[in-house]
This record gives structure tokens, C-alpha cells and sequence, in this order.
């Protein structure tokens, strides 16, 4: 018993991982640790039953908690997005305008992966729309099937970290900042990100031309003047949402929920006037939309139940121990952590990751006076390879789900290897350059009490005489009167009553 009450922190985490490791869901591997352990420690004596107290106004503090409502909205938006067709409309317009190029499908799947992430952030619809698109027509023109896998797997996790992410708006409530500032932040950090698979695919194309064939001209259908106008109906739409979300968002007209509601409504005309919005899409967009925020919210209220019993056994205090005595410093953290992250993301979808790990290491991060806006978008692309890797990439799934049987799945396997290095590669540049993060966001004032001064408005009486604290006061007229009755402090008004009907009777 004494170990177990020494060691209530390391075990309640070790036993989570071995919940999840058995794949138990998420949401109930965190709320039965909770309480199995809170009641282990109120029996050892190390936590009161009155803890348990404080359970329902941590879950109403989930439920009331406004910044969550953006979920449900993006989703929505990119869903009916997704089902509209903005997709195919994006790929062949793309296509079309890079046919001529050395590996120009490739480049559009990147550049519409882009677009979509900035519309939808979901990943799984980008990655399935563009693989039951582009990738039998990459097939078909001799592209090599590793690079083609790749490129869609990878173009897809865009909308992971390129705004309105999901995962951002979740990193943002553990991290306790701005959704507008971690979209701000990572906005730059995205495109860099894309610009690198650009340059990748840029270089296959160039060193190896096999790989990423330009499309023969027969397969060219549109020119000069219906293809302007084709990329101006199937481009400036999407273009017009991104502003309406983004923009005002970033200009401070709209707040993050009130963006997410005005592209939900933006998606809905994009549908309408695409003639595509029937019942059935919005059945389907519904329903997945209500699927997806009960995921969320009970792994939230679970993470809540987990977190009230670890910080009650301090376990706190023992990953600040743990990782805060870190050799190096600022940069033996950061490395440490990136390192444990990558890890834990070959087993753990980065919904687990930004509710399990991210509320532990928030405050040694901010102990150690990291930025938690740079933190969070530096996390959130690293958690982009949780869907790369194997076992368990999911964006790795998906396109297995949708791709011929005639590709295997150890070719989507190694197609990803070379964009999870990218994935890595940007993780070091954000933190050998913190300002692609921090330029732009908004400086927290400092006030130097030295140099405060306090101005007295001319023309009001002023009393020149200094105010003096603790003395008595020197005019006799401003001395009480023997017969006033004294000032009785407010705690002891009992005793006051008492010496007053004692004064009666007498």
C-alpha cells in the first residue's frame, strides 16, 4: 500500500496506456482511471471524498464552454464541401492548369489538398475525395505509385494544421489561448509546409522525370479561354469562403464559432448554387457532424474525470519533476518532447494525444517560459504524422480503403516514408525559426509599476497635507467623541450584540 500511495501518478498513466494499448475507447479508459484511482486514493487517505464534488462543474464546464461550438461548424462546412463536389471541381481546374508540367497532377493534388484543408479541416475527407479522384488518373499516366500514394496521404494532413483545423481549436481549449491566435500562427507554418512538398515533388520530376510524367496533350481538354474561365468558377468560390472564414477571423470582425457558423452557411449556398443540395447530402453531413462532436466531447469529459483525480495525487508536480530537469534546458525539452510525441503518435490519433499528453506538458512548457501558441502549432505538426505512420496512420487507411487493388499496401506505406521525414524536417525549422509562428500575434503589454505616475485632474480641491497610515490623527476634531459608540469589526458582531443586551440589563 505504501508504494501504491508513493506511486499514484506513474501507475494511474501507466494503467491509461495499457487501457488504450488494449484498445478500449478513449473516453472511457480516462473517466474509469479517474475514478477507480480517485476512490484508491481517497481510501489511502491522499484524496477526500469531497473531490468528487467537484466532478459536475467540470463536466458543465466542457458542456458551456463556447470555443468547442467551432467544431460542429467546421465539420459541417467541410462535409457538405466535401459532397458537393468542390473537390473534383478543384482537381480537374488544377490538373487542367498544370497538365503541361513535369509531375503537374502531383502539384494540383498539393495545391488542392491546400484549399481544402482551408475549407474543410477534416482530414478524412480530403484524403478520401482526392484519392478516388486523382489517384486512378495519376494511374493511368504512368505516375509511380509510391509518389502518387505519398503525395495524396501527405496533401491530405494539410488540413491538420493549415486553419480551420480541428485539431487547433482542441490544442487551443487544453492550451487555454485564442483559437484566433493559434490559427494566426499556424497560417505560415502551413504554407512553409506545403511549399516542402512542392519542392519534393519538384525535385522527383526533375532528378527523376519517370516518376511524375506530364500529361500527354490529348488528355489537355481545356485552353486559353474556357480554361480562365473554368479556373475562375471552380477557384474563386472556394477562395471567397477561405476569406470569409479566415479573414475575419484574423481581422478580428468574427470570433472562431462565429467564423465556423458563417462558413456552414457559406457551404450551404456553395452546394445551392452548385445545384448540388439535396435532403440526402444534408442527412449524411449531419449525421457524420453529430458523430464526430460526440467523439469529441466524451473524450473531453473524460479527460476531465482523469485530469481532476491526477492533479489531485499531484501528478502534476511529477511530470514537472520528470521533464522540467531536463539537461538543456528550453531546447532538451522541446527535443524530448517532439521525440515522445512522434512515438506515442504510432499508437495514439492526435484527438488522444491533444487531450491525454498536451494538458501534462503544458505547464512545464510554460514554467520554462515557452510561448504555448508557438507550442501548440510546433504539437500540432508534429501530431500530422500520427496520420502518416504506420500501424496506425489513418490517412494511411483511408487511402487503402479507396485505392485499386492493383497498388499494395506497403507501397502507401513507403509513399509515405519521404513526407514523414518532410513532416520532421518542419518541426526542426519551426523551432530553429520561432518567428514563422510568433510574427504578427499580439504582444501581452508589460507595465513598469517604477515609471506609473498618477495625474490629479486640475481645478478639485486638493488637500496637500500626506496621507499617513497606521497613525492617529492629529486634529483634536477629528478625534471620536467619548459617548460615540466604536467601530466593531465586522467578525466579531456577535460579541458587539452580546456587550450591548449585557449594557441593558444593567
Amino acid at each position: 500500500m505504501e508504494f501504491i500511495a508513493a506511486n499514484m501518478a506513474p501507475l494511474m498513466f501507466g494503467s491509461l496506456v495499457i487501457f488504450l494499448l488494449f484498445g478500449y475507447p478513449v473516453a472511457f479508459a480516462l473517466a474509469a482511471n479517474g475514478v477507480v484511482f480517485g476512490l484508491i486514493g481517497i481510501e489511502l487517505g491522499l484524496l477526500t471524498p469531497a473531490l468528487f464534488q467537484a466532478l459536475p462543474d467540470r463536466i458543465f464546464g466542457v458542456m458551456s464552454n463556447d470555443t468547442l461550438l467551432a467544431i460542429p461548424f467546421f465539420t459541417f462546412m467541410g462535409l457538405v464541401l466535401e459532397r458537393s463536389g468542390m473537390a473534383e471541381d478543384l482537381l480537374d481546374t488544377i490538373g487542367q492548369l498544370f497538365g503541361p508540367v513535369r509531375g503537374g497532377l502531383a502539384f494540383a493534388v498539393i495545391f488542392v489538398g491546400a484549399i481544402l484543408a482551408a475549407t474543410t479541416g477534416v482530414v478524412a475527407a480530403s484524403v478520401i475525395s482526392m484519392g478516388l479522384i486523382s489517384l486512378p488518373i495519376m494511374m493511368r499516366y504512368g505516375y509511380d505509385q509510391r509518389l502518387a500514394t505519398g503525395v495524396i496521404a501527405a496533401s491530405g494532413t494539410l488540413a491538420q494544421i493549415i486553419p480551420p483545423s480541428l485539431v487547433l481549436i482542441i490544442m487551443a481549449d487544453q492550451l487555454g489561448r485564442s483559437v484566433g491566435d493559434m490559427y494566426q500562427g499556424a497560417l505560415i507554418p502551413g504554407l512553409v509546409l506545403t511549399a516542402l512538398y512542392v519542392g519534393y515533388v519538384g525535385l522527383v520530376a526533375v532528378f527523376k522525370p519517370a516518376m511524375a510524367p506530364a500529361l500527354p496533350p490529348e488528355a489537355r481538354t481545356l485552353r486559353g479561354a474556357k480554361l480562365f474561365l473554368r479556373v475562375l468558377t471552380s477557384l474563386v468560390p472556394p477562395l471567397l469562403l477561405i476569406f470569409l472564414v479566415l479573414g475575419t477571423i484574423f481581422l478580428g470582425i468574427a470570433t472562431p464559432t462565429e467564423g465556423g457558423a458563417m462558413g456552414a452557411f457559406g457551404a450551404l449556398m456553395m452546394a445551392f448554387m452548385r445545384k448540388r443540395l439535396d435532403i440526402s447530402l444534408l442527412k449524411q453531413a449531419m449525421e457524420t457532424t453529430a458523430k464526430l462532436t460526440t467523439f469529441v466531447v466524451f473524450i473531453l469529459v473524460g479527460a476531465r474525470v482523469f485530469s481532476l483525480t491526477f492533479y489531485g495525487v499531484e501528478g502534476h508536480l511529477w511530470v514537472e519533476h520528470l521533464l522540467a530537469g531536463l539537461p538543456g534546458g528550453q531546447l532538451g525539452f522541446l527535443i524530448v518532447v517532439n521525440i515522445l510525441i512522434f512515438l506515442l503518435a504510432f499508437f495514439l490519433d492526435f484527438f488522444e494525444l491533444a487531450f491525454i499528453v498536451v494538458p501534462l506538458l503544458a505547464p512545464v512548457a510554460e514554467k520554462l517560459g515557452i510561448d504555448l501558441i508557438w507550442f501548440g502549432v510546433l504539437l500540432g505538426v508534429n501530431m500530422q504524422t500520427s496520420f502518416m505512420h504506420p500501424p496506425f496512420g489513418f490517412a494511411l487507411f483511408y487511402l487503402r480503403s479507396v485505392a485499386p487493388p492493383s497498388i499494395k499496401t506497403t507501397q502507401i506505406y513507403w509513399g509515405a516514408v519521404p513526407f514523414v521525414i518532410i513532416q520532421i524536417i518542419m518541426v526542426a525549422i519551426i523551432i530553429l525559426f520561432p518567428q514563422l509562428v510568433t510574427m504578427g500575434l499580439d504582444k501581452q503589454a508589460t507595465v513598469d509599476t517604477d515609471t506609473v505616475e498618477i495625474v490629479v485632474p486640475e481645478g478639485e480641491a486638493q488637500d496637500d497635507t500626506p496621507i499617513q497610515f497606521g497613525n492617529e490623527p492629529k486634529d483634536e476634531a477629528a478625534k471620536p467623541a467619548d459617548d460615540a459608540i466604536p467601530a466593531v469589526p465586522e467578525d466579531d458582531a456577535v460579541k458587539a450584540l452580546e456587550k450591548a443586551l449585557q449594557g441593558d440589563k444593567k
